[in-house]
């Protein structure tokens, strides 16, 4: 018995359910393939892009070789950061007022924050379909069950078990139907989680980096005032 059979002998109520869980297994396995091509071998390439950082001569020759390298656009904000620092804050702005230090925080943070975002989208509808499909499925299961025994109950003759196996298991593919959309986004979402998680600590590492290479050295303290001595 499959879902198709389930839907040619269904209502509208089933017919919704099963068109629900459809569209979310589309919209999650668009996700996983597109989230699949974005991170294979994210690692590698942030690693290789900060390597080709710090062997380029200068800001311009680091974003030309990282053109190669940082396929996902992860490392290069972080440069164009750096490349805009540099240039310096237009006179007459609060950028102007701040020194270089907290520029190049806030403009390394921005970029940082903005690669996050983009390893991030989708995770949240992989891990909303993970838990919801389930019970859209089982939803589907309970109404078809209902549905059945409403049928049975309207019929003639006596109740013999095979008026009830044949709708029940009919009605028990959305269950079935359910995890399988299921299945796949909860085992996506934790594969990808670990990913990202190797990815941002590589790209926070870095961050720091630059501050600490491109970022101005604290200023001595002034010293204390000399007491006068006594006389």
């Amino acid at each position: 018995m499959s879902v198709l059979d389930l839907l040619a002998h269904g209502d509208g109520v089933s017919r919704a359910v099963a068109a629900l869980l459809l569209a979310m297994s589309i919209s999650s396995w668009v996700v996983i393939l597109w989230k699949a091509w974005l991170l294979r071998g994210g690692t590698r390439d942030v690693l290789r892009s900060i390597a080709a950082f710090w062997q380029s001569s200068t800001l311009a020759d680091a974003e030309q070789k990282l053109k190669a390298f940082d396929r996902a656009t992860l490392v290069s904000p972080a440069v164009s950061a750096i490349r805009s620092v540099a240039g310096g804050a237009p006179d007459g702005t609060l950028g102007a007022t701040v020194d270089r230090n907290q520029r190049l925080t806030r403009v390394l943070r921005d970029a940082l924050h903005a690669a996050l975002r983009r390893l991030q989208a989708g995770q949240i509808l992989l891990a909303t379909v993970g838990a919801t499909a389930p019970f859209v499925g089982l939803l589907g299961t309970v109404w078809g069950i209902y549905g059945a025994l409403s049928g049975i109950a309207g019929q003639t003759g006596g109740f013999t078990i095979d008026k009830v196996a044949g709708p029940v298991g009919e009605a028990l593919v959305m269950t079935a139907f359910g995890l399988a959309v299921a299945i796949p986004a909860v085992l996506a979402y934790n594969v990808f989680g670990r990913v990202i998680g190797r990815i941002e600590a590589e790209l926070e590492g870095f961050a720091h980096d630059l501050l600490g290479s491109f970022g101005e050295a604290p200023k001595p303290a002034a010293p204390p005032p000399a007491r006068p001595m006594p006389v």
